[in-house]
């Protein structure tokens, strides 16, 4: 047993159950489990997983920023904070980002069998590609950020068990459990703003 497989994994869970209540809170969890889970992915081969987690603790910053940035009136100084809203992401946005995921997932496959060892490049590639995305649409608060995190969470728990790290195979099982009520309660909660 890796203990840092077991600590990940609980700090992963505590993530997106903040996640599914939309508190703030997830962002400092995030943190901890990002400085955490570059070791534990760079012991394990998983190269590219390594690496997002230094773009995730970037984006960390970036959500909690983004989350807390809201000013009711548009910016006056003494104007009240409110939280971002749930929002739906953009047709034109969207279509951005998946290209932008496709071209990732092309160019982080191709560094992985280029310059790495990696025996999973494909997988891995493409779980780095769609995680980039998906953070920076759940930094945004868009509800369709769910459906990127099922395809990664889905991918990556087959992949976690081929790589031996059993406890964040099964979070990552339960994270699509999670992820589907998380979409239906962001859903409602995206109706009640409006």
């Amino acid at each position: 047993m890796n203990a840092l497989d077991v600590t990940t994994a609980a700090l992963g869970l505590a993530y997106i159950v903040l996640e599914y209540r939309t508190s703030i809170w997830m962002w400092a969890v995030g943190a901890v489990m990002q400085l955490l889970g570059i070791i534990l992915y760079y012991e394990k081969g998983l190269y590219a997983d390594c690496g997002m987690e230094f773009y995730y603790l970037a984006m960390t910053a970036y959500g909690w920023w983004k989350w807390r940035a809201q000013k009711a009136d548009g910016g006056s100084e003494n104007a009240a904070r409110t939280e971002l809203p749930i929002t739906h992401i953009p047709v034109r946005t969207a279509l951005r980002w998946g290209l932008t995921a496709a071209a990732l997932w092309a160019g982080i496959w191709w560094l992985l069998v280029t310059f790495t060892d990696s025996t999973v490049p494909v997988a891995d590639a493409f779980t780095t590609a769609l995680s980039l995305v998906g953070i920076w649409a759940l930094a945004h608060k868009y509800l369709e950020q769910w459906f990127i995190w099922i395809a990664v969470d889905a991918v990556t728990c087959i992949l976690y068990w081929h790589k031996e790290i059993p406890f964040k195979a099964s979070l990552y099982g339960l994270y699509i459990i999670i992820a589907v009520a998380g979409y239906l309660r962001w859903r409602r909660q995206c109706k009640a703003e409006r």
